[in-house]
């Protein structure tokens, strides 16, 4: 038996690795049409065979065909850098000392670039790093809509808006992808909040479901060409998103035509028959199902592993079920691995540090300034610096999308940097926040011990700065539970640790004062009127000291706008009631229920309809230059309208400003936002240099989602195109006509 069994394998690679020119398999001559590869590998594969690909066989990893010559497919998280390696069946570290990667700045902070370019840079950049460690797909990038500011997650996606987080996905996405890695787009869908995030059925309408919390993917996969979707954590109408029939079926794969491979959140997969119809391809996992302590042979107890293996044998699963799952894992193993282009990626290189700092830095927001900044220190002077975020690194930790980096520029090293021989850098910690120095085994090696009480440390802050020439306070939130963090949610949008006071008691020493905020989401900031200049920092990855650096010393002019609105309170918001937000428990209900009764009425749709005032604005962000927008003007082009003005920088300094177009439905048959974003453009000036800038507004841009008809209506009526520099300052009013 030995004997056959060897002949039998020696005969099976020489099919295998039989040359082109005389007939080998299609599926590995990379010159062939994709379709007909897939195709022919498929047909040379056991049901055993195509079952093994639908599920993990590992933590990070899917199976191949190894008789075949097709590999394994390796998964990886992102969306902000290359997870470091673990072991195959744990989350511990595997101990690698060359897995260390370049962090890039969180998706949040991308979004406040309003930056296309840095979209695309950031997504080719990233997609090497994926590439050269031999990874095929990439876990994000992560585009769920900001529903409410104390989603967990928020630091991870990109905004309150459909349409800009769209704009920066397809550039983002392509750039991962033209390294032959698959760019996984997640979380599908109305996945907004991490309390309960496995047990809450999210009821939203369609039209709601349609104008706000589907475009962005629809983008990612109609235009960015997306090669992976991962399913969410939470149900939507009461069906588990990872094997939503109506969402992965009818939506995704139906009316969008995506021909990309769907995956599972790790653990997401809840039903054996829902997970063999409902258009999940992948199934991946923690343990047995994601959940519960795993079998010895964990991998095969999988939904998508024996289960499925033992309806297909006994006539309760389709052939054609398991060969389009099957055709999806292995087109995306010819479009990664086996792709007919060999890539080889590059890692931790100095273009990529550079490309880390040159974004971060194009999405720090400058939220208030009344000339302070940029900094302007005598030669010899001292400034202080108080907050633990000047020092804390901030890469590890969040859940999923912590990271091992290489190395992280802390802001108050930076600092010290910028201003060696000029002036004298202190420090103060003014509050004690997180001293966890490590997560997953990944450690900073900081100590962020304290021995201080918290009366002293305000105490010595304001001391020191009694005699300082200029205040950074730099602090914010971290990483830690009930913060910017995967697995909860905040409580509030009060600055924690007493940071609210401690700033309020700095301001009152009366020197010139900055506040930079660092987080990932929206901080409410009562003590504004009181302090100078006030910056919007983010976790900028491994160059974020020298990227804040490089702003508040003018060595580059801020340009970043809000990617979400800074309310005044939480109590401001739409979500009012419980209902709304955790979700209830009703009688005769299964799972929590969490009903978005606030309809499409989120962010600024909320707040500049309803006229509530706010600290800072949706798309707001200053200069230290000035702008005018002029000589607006719209007409009518082909079937839609043309809108121009204008952009003309009046200042002293090079910079860049964003366009933004803005529309309005005047009356309508439904409950529309005051304005909703249909444009912007980012332009970069010289002093005294002006550009002209241009927009279309097309039928769609006007439309509505019908829910009863399913289809997009756009009312006859006036409209008016809003043309400004943010939701809160529209420097042009015009209006036009659809007959």
């Amino acid at each position: 038996m030995k004997r056959v069994f060897l002949f039998a394998a020696v005969a099976l690679a020489a099919v295998a690795c039989k040359p082109r020119s005389e007939g080998g398999p299609v599926y590995l001559d990379p010159n062939q049409p994709l379709e007909a590869r897939v195709s022919d590998a498929l047909s040379r594969m056991t049901t055993e065979e195509k079952v093994a690909l639908t599920h993990a066989q590992s933590k990070f990893s899917s199976a191949g065909v190894p008789r075949l010559g097709i590999p394994e497919l390796w998964h990886t998280d992102g969306p902000h850098g290359i997870r470091p390696e673990v072991l195959w069946d744990e989350w511990d570290q595997a101990g690698w000392t060359n897995d260390s990667c370049t962090a890039f700045p969180a998706l949040i902070n991308l979004a406040a670039t309003w930056n296309r370019d840095m979209a695309s840079l950031y997504g080719d950049c990233i997609g090497q790093e994926a590439r050269y460690r031999k990874k095929d797909i990439l876990l994000g990038p992560g585009i769920n809509m900001g529903r409410t500011p104390l989603n967990g997650r928020t630091f991870e996606y990109m905004g309150e808006d459909p349409y800009l987080a769209g704009q920066l996905v397809v550039p983002y996405v392509k750039g991962v992808q033209a390294n032959g890695v698959a760019a996984c787009v997640k979380h599908f869908a109305v996945n907004n909040q991490e309390v309960r995030r496995t047990a809450t059925n999210s009821v939203v309408d369609d039209r709601t479901l349609y104008e706000i919390y589907l475009p962005a993917f629809k983008a990612a996969v109609e235009e960015g060409g997306a090669w992976a979707i991962m399913g969410s954590y939470n149900l939507w109408n009461g069906q588990f998103n990872c094997h939503n029939k109506r969402l992965l079926c009818d939506i995704l794969k139906g009316e969008w035509g995506f021909d990309g491979v769907v995956v599972s959140d790790w653990g997401g997969c809840r039903d054996d028959d829902e997970a063999v119809t409902n258009g999940l391809d992948i199934e991946m996992g923690t343990w047995t199902n994601g959940l519960r302590g795993a079998a010895s042979d964990s991998y095969q107890n999988y939904h998508l592993a024996r289960p499925f293996l033992e309806r297909l044998r006994d006539g309760r699963a389709s052939e054609a079920d398991l060969n389009d799952k099957a055709s999806r894992v292995l087109r995306t193993i010819f479009r990664t691995s086996m792709a007919s282009e060999r890539h080889f990626g590059e890692f931790t290189s100095p273009a990529h540090f550079e490309a880390a700092r040159r974004i971060a830095a194009d999405g720090i927001v400058l939220l208030q300034n009344d000339g302070t900044l940029p900094l302007s220190i005598p030669q010899g002077g001292k400034i202080l610096v108080v907050g633990e975020n000047a020092y804390k690194m901030m890469v590890v930790g969040g859940g999923s999308s912590n990271l091992k980096t290489k190395y992280e520029v802390i802001p108050l090293d930076a600092l010290r940097e910028a201003f060696a021989g000029k002036a004298e850098v202190v420090w103060e910690r003014g509050y004690v926040g997180d001293v966890t120095t490590d997560y997953n085994k990944v450690v900073t090696g900081q100590d962020l011990s304290e021995k201080r009480s918290a009366a002293q440390l305000r105490a010595d802050a304001v001391s020191a700065a009694s005699d300082a020439d200029c205040i950074i306070f730099i602090g914010g939130l971290n990483k830690s539970n009930n913060q910017d963090n995967e697995g909860t949610d905040r409580l509030d949008i009060v600055l924690p640790y007493g940071q609210d006071e401690l700033i309020e008691a700095l301001a009152a020493v009366g020197r010139p004062m900055v506040v930079v905020n660092i987080s990932g989401s929206p901080v409410a900031m009562p003590w504004a009127p009181k302090v100078n200049a006030i910056v919007q920092g983010w976790y900028g990855g491994s160059e974020s000291g020298h990227a804040l650096a490089d702003v508040l010393t003018g060595a580059v002019n801020p340009s970043g706008k809000l990617p979400f609105t800074m309310p005044k309170s939480l109590a401001d918001g739409p979500l009012k009631t419980e209902r709304q937000y955790p979700g209830v428990r009703e009688e005769g209900k299964q799972w929590w229920q969490e009903y978005y009764d606030e309809g499409v009425f989120i962010g600024y749709r909320w707040y500049d309809t309803r006229k509530i005032p706010v600290d800072f604005a949706f798309g707001h962000g200053l200069s230290y230059t000035t702008f005018d927008l002029s000589n607006a003007s719209i007409r009518r082009s082909g079937k839609g309208w043309k809108v121009s003005a204008t952009l003309r920088n009046t200042g002293s300094r090079e910079g860049a400003e964003v366009v933004q177009l803005y529309v309005a439905d005047t009356e309508a048959s439904v409950a529309r936002p005051s304005k909703e974003l249909k444009g912007f453009e980012k332009v970069s000036l010289k002093p005294g240099e002006s550009r002209k800038v241009s927009f279309t507004i097309s039928r769609e841009d006007l439309s509505f989602f019908d829910a009863d008809a399913h289809e997009w209506v756009a009312e006859p009526g006036e409209f008016h195109a809003l043309l400004g520099t943010s939701s809160d300052k529209i420097s042009a009013d015009l209006p036009f006509v659809l007959k």
